[in-house]
């Protein structure tokens, strides 16, 4: 708890009949999807692991400052899901509580009679305690309480409250973002996802490169001469636009909100994974472009090229944008 205070390939040719309708399809789809409706909060299928999924949603609701997402998102910063994590500051567990905190924030959620932090069950019900009683501490300070509730966790309820909101730490400040941010990851969507501003150029740059042979770990550059693996290549066609992605397939699933199936637009990166329950089992990724195609660095042997999404490994989607990708942990980028 980091604180402060303590399948097939599709010939070449196709490409022209895709690209030629890409603009359209990105940016004439904006008039169809409206603003998103309002409703409770829930988690985006497939964006926390099945073994927490319950958990979340249950304690995430704990009180109004509170919802899953969030809650999902500050998991994640902290740990990505790991039950076993400790860091060099002995922060311990899928939470992360420092064993001070633990002593006297800790619950037993799981009524088993013990209050274990080494144990979801117990951390996870904990960390929404911890939450709702810091949200009670910042109640009266001006501003958003749920940012007020998240900068008290990252640097204490005084803080807050002598800074009359969210303090001028830039720690703080980007804890407090970076959570908001990831919220949309972890969120179910009540409407519509926007589409993607910079699709366009991001698929630009990925279908310049259909015909080029793979190579497991490449990034393009000169050294690689020019080949990519999966997500070098989703990395690079964002980085190509302005966006900084983290360099695996896994960690590039929360770089923004997840589409439904029937809502694919052409840039969302598409996902596959072994377990279809467990995003931390993703595999491979590609760059959707329309019509049940993406854009594919598939293995060692094959080539840049179209191939269908629709196999029986696909898990989601992404719609990626420049916060999102900018809210995900840095230490999780290989």
């Amino acid at each position: 708890m980091r604180k402060l205070w303590v399948g097939v390939g599709v010939g070449i040719g196709m490409c022209l009949s895709f690209i030629g309708l890409l603009v359209l399809g990105v940016y004439s789809a904006a008039w169809k999807l409206g603003s998103p409706g309002s409703g409770a909060i829930g988690l985006a299928e497939g964006s926390v692991p099945a073994a927490y999924r319950s958990i979340v949603q249950k304690w995430g609701n704990l009180c109004p400052a509170l919802n899953p997402a969030i809650l999902a998102a500050q998991l994640y910063t902290e740990s990505n899901w790991d039950p076993t994590a400790e860091s060099h500051a002995a922060a311990q567990g899928i939470a992360q509580f420092i064993p001070e905190t633990w002593a006297t924030q800790g619950i037993d959620g799981n009524g088993d009679g013990k209050r274990n932090v080494w144990d979801p069950a117990d951390a996870i019900p904990s960390a929404a305690k911890y939450d709702c009683e810091l949200s009670g501490d910042v109640k009266g300070v001006p501003g958003n309480v749920t940012d007020n509730m998240l900068a008290a966790y990252n640097a204490g309820p005084y803080r807050v409250i002598k800074a009359g909101g969210v303090p001028s730490i830039s720690e703080t400040q980007g804890y407090v973002k970076s959570i908001r941010d990831l919220e949309k990851s972890f969120a179910r969507p009540v409407g519509r996802v926007a589409p993607s501003q910079r699709a366009a150029g991001a698929i630009y740059f990925a279908q310049e490169k259909l015909g080029t042979p793979y190579l497991w770990g490449g990034n393009g550059t000169k050294e690689d001469n020019g080949r990519f693996d999966c997500s070098g290549l989703t990395k690079a066609a964002y980085e190509s636009v302005g966006i900084e992605l983290p360099r695996v397939a896994n960690d590039q699933w929360n770089a923004g909100a997840h589409p439904k199936r029937d809502e694919l637009l052409p840039g969302d990166l598409v996902f596959f994974a072994h377990n279809l329950r467990d995003p931390r089992s993703i595999h491979h990724v590609g760059l959707y472009v329309g019509g049940g195609y993406m854009i594919n660095a598939p293995y060692t042997g094959a080539v840049i090229r179209f191939d269908k999404i629709d196999t029986p490994d696909y898990i989601g989607a992404t719609r990626v944008t420049e916060d999102g990708a900018k809210a995900l942990p840095r230490t999780n980028n290989a």
